[in-house]
């Protein structure tokens, strides 16, 4: 039974730590891809050591460690949780403002900053689900930073609350906060056997009860068109334009499905996320996802069909095809490892919390910590409208993850 007198801790660190700009940059190669991320990282280590955690150390990549020992005689398995600090490149998250807005009572909420920009309540349904609930906002000009910065502050409540309640039993718990997940390098430089724990959870997912233990299989397709560049003044008959070419590519994708804007649920896609060129080449970036493996490759020979088609019809020009491989679905690991997510859901039922099983139509630092032999499925935090100035997260869902953390350790240690 969760002591019913805790004062939680989480909504303070919470609201301390979305004041500071953490967002990181997608275009930059040195890691962290930000500087400022730093800031907040090392500042954690206080914010541990505060709460009586005595190892906490940040590594030269920016990763913050900490351990919290077992208190159990029982030969528990070290499970570890992990949030990142950064937050997305899309919106600003400088001079964050964050406003309470208490008891809600179940109408649309107009930012202050910016009264054009409105949470509807048409396009949030969950706020049915929160009548008398706190609710947290930013002013209408930044996100929030609740993605995930609500993640860090309920997994540092969550050892508050273990360490201040010590008859609560528990196997070793490992924690790691960490840089640059909003640009999918967030595992590039995370030492799995320093962290030496056999399971873990990012704390990453957004309404209460969500444990995630499915994405997207991911590749990148880097594809240039190389054309024949001639001074316009003297070009006929010789000039191919590779922008052109590169551009009935792009009319001749299709317009009515395999595309983001056009699929849902379990359907995949591929999208275009760059274009660059000049008329001597052009240089498309097209992000490939599906929850089946083998079907990136069908869609990858989709594409380069169009690529041939559009050399045909531009003679003299030609294209470089390159895959990249990013992530594969981590349902591929953690159907071997079941007690992951069946422990979790325990945790949650215990609690009262409804499980909501869901894939992600996306990644996950945890798709790449799986296949590096860390099973890792994904926990809510309780955030809504990531990455936009309509970001929401209620004070009562972090408290409920904070829950569910504690709770987590709580049937480790029981079951072992």
């Amino acid at each position: 039974m969760f002591d019913k007198n805790y004062n939680f801790t989480v909504v303070d660190r919470f609201l301390k730590y979305v004041k500071y700009d953490t967002q990181s940059n997608e275009e930059e190669t040195r890691f962290p891809s930000t500087e400022k991320q730093l800031v907040l990282l090392k500042d954690l280590i206080d914010e541990l050591k505060g709460i009586g955690i005595k190892d906490a150390e940040i590594d030269q990549y920016g990763y913050v460690y900490a351990t919290l020992p077992a208190n159990t005689t029982k030969d528990v398995p070290t499970i570890g949780f992990m949030a990142h600090a950064d937050t997305s490149p899309a919106v600003s998250g400088e001079n964050v403002n964050p406003i309470i807005h208490k008891n809600y009572q179940g109408n649309d909420i107009i930012l202050p900053k910016d009264k054009t920009k409105i949470i509807k309540i048409e396009e949030n349904p969950d706020l049915k689900d929160m009548l008398g609930y706190d609710i947290i906002t930013t002013d209408g000009t930044t996100l929030l930073g609740a993605d995930d910065k609500a993640g860090i502050a309920e997994i540092i409540d969550a050892l508050n609350y273990l360490l201040t309640h010590p008859e609560i039993k528990h196997g070793t718990i490992r924690v790691c906060f960490s840089p640059d997940e909003e640009v999918a390098r967030g595992t590039e430089h995370f030492d799995v056997a320093k962290f030496n724990a056999k399971y873990a959870y990012t704390v990453d997912g957004g309404q209460k009860g969500e444990i995630e233990t499915e994405t997207f299989c991911a590749d990148m397709v880097v594809l240039k068109f190389i054309g024949k560049n001639v001074h316009p003044g003297y070009a006929k008959n010789k000039m191919v334009n590779s922008i052109k070419v590169a551009s009935y590519f792009i009319d001749n994708l299709p317009k009515d499905k395999l595309s983001p804007e056009t699929t849902e649920k379990r359907e995949g896609f591929v999208h275009c996320v760059s274009f660059q060129g000049t008329e001597e080449s052009t240089t498309l970036k097209i992000i490939i996802r599906d929850f089946v493996a083998d079907k990136l490759k069908e869609y990858e020979d989709f594409i380069e069909g169009i690529a041939k088609k559009a050399v045909e019809v531009f003679p003299g020009a030609t294209y470089e095809f390159e895959i990249k491989e990013q992530y594969r679905n981590m349902k591929y690991v953690l159907d071997d490892h079941h007690q992951v997510e069946q422990y979790a859901v325990e945790a949650m039922e215990r609690l009262g919390i409804k499980p909501i099983k869901s894939a992600i139509r996306g990644g996950t630092d945890g798709a790449r910590l799986s296949f590096q032999g860390l099973p890792t499925p994904n926990l809510f935090a309780g955030g809504h409208n990531f990455h936009s100035i309509l970001e929401w997260v209620a004070v009562q869902d972090m408290q409920e993850a904070v829950k569910t953390i504690v709770e987590i350790a709580k049937v480790w240690e029981e079951k072992s």
